[in-house]
């Protein structure tokens, strides 16, 4: 697929980046701040979305970045957040790129559920649930979920992994599952103009989820170049339902294509979070 020569401007484009005040989103921010566009950045620490906010304005000039803070292992925070984006007149790009790398021990959330599942996909899901609507009356809307080449299926009879704790498998799991959500939200979404995408970036980049545990493999900008493609080459206006690996669009593991497993992770989505998974008709409700 061709790559454009040069980043479309995105002046008057509201883009949302979640995990931002780190790593890959925090890069991120910076070459899109670059560009002119209009930035809703997420983090948990406010400190670092002041100082986010300071280096966007001194290095790239531009003033048209806010912070919102709320923290992933909370759902009502969550929810709270994508509530407050929702109120807003347009959102272009939504980057779902907040999460947690392989844990060690197993944790759990402040709602007792598994705290990379819910951080790295329940997050995902739940602001592409309740931001559905905003997308669709955004022209040419995009969403952009950061997953991995590390895959592994979900056992639905032990999905939180309360039985048998594996931290490789708590994060594989969490990101098949972000590719799973990517597939059924490009169907609800076809032929309402947004497209949605999953990517893995690059492989072991240099952030803190990746350095505490193994060796670094790719650049930073390798990461961040491909990432904002996605949010910006027009070539890719009309792409959707599709997981690259880097810039070639590839072949996720089996599970994401069984729409028996799609179904049963969108209702265990419904069970843990209280949204629902929209429905074909969620414009005229």
């Amino acid at each position: 697929m061709p790559i454009s020569p040069r980043p479309a401007p995105l002046t008057g484009k509201t883009v949302l980046i979640t995990g931002a005040t780190d790593g890959l989103g925090r890069a991120l921010a910076h070459r899109l701040a670059a560009q002119d566009a209009t930035l809703i950045l997420h983090g948990r620490s406010p400190a670092k979305g002041r100082q986010l906010l300071d280096d966007l304005r001194a290095r790239t000039g531009n003033t048209q970045a806010t912070y919102e803070n709320a923290d992933f292992s909370r759902l009502r925070e969550i929810r709270d957040f994508a509530e407050r984006v929702a109120a807003r007149d347009r959102l272009d790009v939504l980057v779902n790129n907040a999460g947690i790398g392989v844990e060690l021990a197993r944790q759990a959330s402040h709602d007792g559920l598994e705290l990379t599942f819910q951080v790295d996909y329940l997050a995902t899901y739940i602001l592409s649930s309740l931001l559905t609507p905003l997308l669709t009356r955004t022209p040419g809307a995009r969403v952009i979920n950061v997953s991995s080449a590390g895959q592994a299926a979900l056992d639905f009879n032990d999905p939180l992994l309360q039985r048998s704790w594996d931290g490789v498998q708590a994060y594989c799991q969490a990101k098949l599952a972000q590719i799973m959500l990517t597939f059924a939200h490009a169907e609800l979404l076809h032929g309402h103009g947004v497209t949605v995408n999953a990517l893995h970036p690059a492989s072991y980049m240099p952030t803190k989820i990746v350095t505490h545990l193994f060796a670094v493999q790719s650049s930073l900008d390798e990461g961040v170049t491909n990432l904002a493609r996605l949010a910006t080459d027009p070539a890719l206006d009309t792409t959707t339902g599709t997981y690259f690996n880097r810039t070639t669009p590839a072949r996720a593991h089996a599970q994401a294509y069984d729409l028996t497993a799609r179904a049963g992770l969108l209702n265990l989505s419904e069970e843990l979070t209280a949204i629902p998974f929209p429905t074909p008709d969620f414009q005229s409700r």
